[in-house]
């Protein structure tokens, strides 16, 4: 009996001793990736919001990427942070690809038509706090030593996107810092990286029981892109041709024309050239689209185009990684179809 008693309290001690143990990290769909790296010892990222900078909000950062404007700590309201463009302009602020390990314009298309998210130039701001390199490849040719800064550091990247690419100030501190603390609200989560229940209950034993963890965190960054890479294109040889051995789909151009073209040129949203669905539009575009002008999709869509006077706004090119040849020729099928 007093061996019975004697068991008996060991296990109720050692019950309460276990009750009493944090809980092992573990990671679900719901988890933030940088929260899962860092349990598996990665260093954080660089670019955490600076808290000490009187007037950090994400919603004032939020209020910038969306609007261009935001309330100032000590009352009253910014002036536009740009006259021409806001963040939105270029960068969707939801995940736009349904792999974020590849580059796909493709899937990424249609992931954006299943979303109802427009199809555009830069890369999401989703996610971009868990990258850790920025203005990759090709946009060296365009910026220069402008990228040296850019490409290790969140903020130089956002700057120099604030003031070149957006033609508009440079942001306060309070102004960055509050970006940043917006773009922490949509950084990357587990659930987005496609990952098997097997994989999860890998990620779970390393966190749990400390092996592995190396393993872990090399499958974790597999899933997604560190670095957008950016490719410049060309136009066609021949642009009466156009790209060679490609077949244009013109239910395929209509998408990009609608979740591409239209968002920015739409009534005039973020362009002075406007764009409709009306025939004489296509037939504009039609009589362009061989031509060496500014109104040549071919010419805008590989080099993009350069402001004018009196007017700052321009159009940024598509890169391979954002556009396809095979998308340029669907779109010009779907002109010539709307303008016969």
């Amino acid at each position: 009996m007093k061996q019975a008693a004697l068991f008996f309290s060991l296990m109720l001690s050692a019950t309460v001793f276990l009750s009493l143990q944090p809980a092992p990290y573990l990671a679900d769909e719901d988890k933030p990736v940088a929260e899962v790296l860092e349990q598996l010892g990665d260093e954080p990222a660089k670019h955490q919001p600076d808290t000490t900078v009187e007037g950090i909000s994400a919603e004032r950062g939020r209020a910038l990427v969306l609007t261009g404007f935001a309330d100032k700590p000590n009352g009253g309201r910014t002036g536009k942070q740009s006259k021409h463009f806001v963040c939105t302009s270029c960068h969707n602020v939801q995940k736009d690809d349904p792999d974020l390990s590849v580059s796909d314009p493709q899937a990424r298309l249609l992931y954006a038509r299943d979303r109802g998210l427009p199809f555009l130039q830069g890369t999401a701001l989703y996610g971009a706090v868990n990258r850790t390199s920025f203005y990759n490849g090709d946009y060296e040719k365009k910026y220069g030593s402008l990228v040296t800064k850019a490409r290790s550091d969140l903020r130089e990247a956002i700057q120099l996107c604030a003031v070149e690419c957006s033609q508009g100030r440079a942001l306060e501190p309070w102004e960055m810092e509050s970006v940043l603390a917006y773009l922490w609200t949509i950084q990357l989560k587990m659930g987005d990286l496609n990952l098997s229940e097997k994989e999860y209950k890998q990620i779970n034993a390393a966190l749990a029981g400390g092996k592995g963890k190396e393993a872990a965190s090399r499958l974790i960054k597999s899933r997604y892109l560190q670095a957008a890479p950016a490719t410049f294109a060309e136009p066609p040889k021949d642009r009466r041709e156009g790209y060679a051995d490609i077949t244009g789909d013109p239910a395929n151009g209509k998408l990009v024309y609608e979740l591409s073209c239209l968002h920015c040129h739409e009534k005039e949203r973020y362009s002075f050239f406007n764009l409709d669905h009306a025939r004489t539009t296509f037939r504009h575009l039609e009589h362009h689209f061989p031509r060496y002008t500014r109104y040549s999709v071919y010419q805008v869509a590989r080099y993009g185009a350069s402001p004018i006077p009196g007017k700052k706004a321009y159009m940024p090119n598509y890169t391979l990684e954002k556009m396809s040849h095979q998308q340029l020729e669907d779109l010009r099928a779907y002109v010539e179809e709307m303008g016969e």
